[in-house]
């Protein structure tokens, strides 16, 4: 007996562990796909309601729903993605630094394919709270046309709230979210539930072979409708973007248990209460509900999608910063807001772009069923982009042929692609919107990397190796630089040159401290690095030391916090008599050579966005030494 009490009480922190890994998974991961029942249907229907809406229909299109959610987003994320991490890390990016770091074939190809998955993903972040925010208000609509002029101030005033609370941090509000997204899933799986039982017909649409009568003789019409289907699957993105945080368990777990259940059950319900109510089919979720219960869930809904918002604005902060240590965009200011874990950041720059997006959005669309057409073309993107990055995982992690990892994506790469051409053809109604963030987005982060790329090379050709420079600083002459006491500490992108700043500093004050230590920071292309391999030190003479400290790319790239590291690892130094020396680089463009003109400006515009060194790297700010320079580009 003492065996089993001391078992049941080793397991219980455990589970209990579980239990909130899976409540905050509910609340985070699928607060974006648990939002789209308010609109996804009533989208759907729209191109057949004004001549009435048929049994086969409305059959067909939850078959269509019901069977997008199990084929992509059961087995192409929950079953397969879920296990294609980089260390624990998923995501678009996560994939590609993978990738990157197992082959270098197709290496351009693969950085294209990154870039635009990325792109197209903070384009969906954009829309998302738009979107969601907007189709819950206007549920208001249905409790008093009184609520009709106050949508839109409401949403804004909602949108301006949600962006100004991401400084103070969401470690105490994400606390919420999984109890009370646990609770709109319930809710929208017991009004489903209840309304099943309007006509039980609707069972039928579990059989596919609905879906695919629906497809085959809808015409012209059903490929626009496939675009709206597709609006049952936004958010799936988040599943693996939000591997890193929670795990890959919980997310099945909370999938399978609680999420798919409910989803199939509202849409069903859905279904039957149109097929029972044709004219229920202008706002089928919302009057799912008796009149007294209306205004109550309007207010869930609306907790939900501010959820749902949440979840991809802080998916957007995650991707930045991934981002910005691959090298895809200028070092921005990231800022911690929780001292224990690491993964709940705010970036400024992200967050006024991503708001001003969002107010421009509702202010341009006015509503969810205008802004629901340029809906989807970002969230298909993005899902192509990680299918083909999919098939290359296959080959070179996993070790399949052509043959089996073609026969195992092919068809989910063809369905996906269907969805893409489908969304398509909404460009003329607003789906250029989401096209023409994403592409902006791909410009910048292919002209910071080409920019850096010239940067580099130009700095290269003026550049003297390390330990050419060092065998000439030691030679005793007459014009020896002055010995000072205390270290220098010189940062550089070029662990194997002289830093430029070191031979600013001889060529300018002829002094040399009496510990020089070249620091080079590098970023690895897995998420996080063990303290233990953080520091790597070599000893290049009697005054010089070469120090590399090594960050996976989902870590603060804090050197302050790695200095007690080098201690251990045998560099010993006092802070008081130790500076910091950073060059900084003002570019001068130059049309005649390296980019093309608007590209220079581009370039130059997204260095000038780029925080100082010295705060990126968070050196202590009173040791810090700093060294300008020109540079024609």
């Amino acid at each position: 007996m003492s065996v089993t009490t001391h078992d049941a009480s080793r397991s219980h922190p455990g589970q209990q562990k579980f239990a909130a890994l899976l409540l905050g998974a509910i609340g985070v991961v699928y607060g974006d796909i648990g939002t789209s029942p308010l609109y996804a249907f009533r989208e759907a229907l729209r191109p057949f309601v004004h001549d009435g809406v048929t049994p086969n229909e409305v059959i067909g299109l939850i078959s269509l729903m019901i069977w997008t959610l199990t084929v992509i987003v059961t087995f192409k994320y929950v079953l397969f993605l879920l296990r294609a991490d980089n260390e624990g890390e998923g995501g678009t990016l996560s994939l590609l630094a993978l990738l990157m770091k197992k082959t270098s074939r197709h290496a351009t190809i693969f950085f294209f394919a990154g870039i635009i998955g990325a792109a197209l993903f903070i384009g969906d972040a954009m829309i998302t709270p738009a979107l969601s925010v907007l189709s819950a208000l206007e549920g208001l609509k249905l409790v008093t046309p009184v609520f009709t002029p106050y949508v839109l101030p409401i949403a804004i005033a909602i949108m301006l709230l949600l962006f100004f609370v991401q400084s103070v941090g969401t470690a105490s509000v994400s606390k919420l979210f999984g109890p009370i997204t646990l609770l709109w899933f319930l809710v929208m799986g017991l009004g489903g539930l209840v309304h099943i039982a309007d006509d039980p017909a609707i069972f039928a649409a579990l059989n596919p072979l609905y879906a695919f009568d629906f497809i085959t003789h809808a015409g012209l019409v059903g490929l626009v409708v496939l675009g709206a289907v597709f609006l049952t699957v936004t958010g799936a993105e988040a599943l693996y973007a939000d591997l890193g945080h929670f795990g890959r368990k919980p997310i099945q777990a909370a999938w399978f248990a609680v999420v798919f259940p409910s989803l199939a059950l509202n849409y069903l319900g859905q279904g039957g209460l149109v097929l029972a109510n044709p004219q229920a089919a202008s706002d089928p979720f919302f009057l799912m509900f008796p009149e007294w219960a209306i205004l109550p869930v309007v207010i869930l809904a609306t907790a939900a999608t501010i959820i749902a918002s949440q979840a991809v604005i802080t998916g957007a902060f995650s991707l930045a910063r991934q981002a910005i240590h691959l090298g895809f965009l200028p070092r921005l200011e990231i800022c911690f807001t929780s001292a224990s874990n690491t993964g709940q950041i705010y970036v400024p720059a992200v967050n006024l772009a991503l708001l001003l997006g969002v107010l421009a959005l509702i202010f341009a669309f006015g509503s969810s069923e205008a802004l629901a057409t340029a809906y989807g073309i970002s969230v298909t993107g993005a899902m192509v982009v990680t299918t083909i990055l999919s098939f290359q995982f296959l080959r070179v992690i996993w070790g399949w042929s052509v043959l089996t990892a073609l026969a195992a994506l092919l068809p989910l790469l063809l369905l996906e692609s269907i969805f893409l051409g489908a969304n398509l053809l909404k460009i003329h109604d607003g789906g250029y919107v989401p096209v023409l963030i994403a592409g902006g987005l791909m410009i910048m982060m292919w002209t910071w990397k080409k920019g850096t790329l010239l940067v580099r090379e130009k700095s290269a050709r003026s550049d003297v190796p390390l330990m050419q420079f060092l065998a000439s600083i030691e030679r005793k002459s007459d014009h020896a630089p002055v010995q000072v006491p205390g270290t220098a500490i010189f940062l550089t992108s070029l662990p194997d040159m002289t830093p430029g700043v070191l031979l600013h500093n001889l060529k300018h004050n002829r002094v040399l401290h009496q510990r020089n230590v070249i620091l080079n920071v590098k970023t690895a292309p897995r998420p996080y690095v063990a303290e233990t391999d953080r520091v790597t030190i070599e000893r290049l003479s009697e005054r010089f030391i070469k120090i590399q400290l090594l960050f996976g790319f989902m870590e603060d790239q804090d050197v302050s916090k790695a200095l007690p590291l080098c201690r251990k690892a045998g560099f010993d130094f006092e802070i008081m008599s130790t500076s910091f020396y950073v060059g900084r680089r003002k570019l001068v463009g130059d049309p005649n050579t390296g980019l093309p003109a608007w590209q220079d400006r581009l370039f130059i515009a997204m260095a000038g966005f780029a925080i100082d060194p010295s705060d990126y790297f968070q050196l202590p700010s009173n040791r810090v030494v700093e060294l300008g320079e020109q540079m024609v580009i």
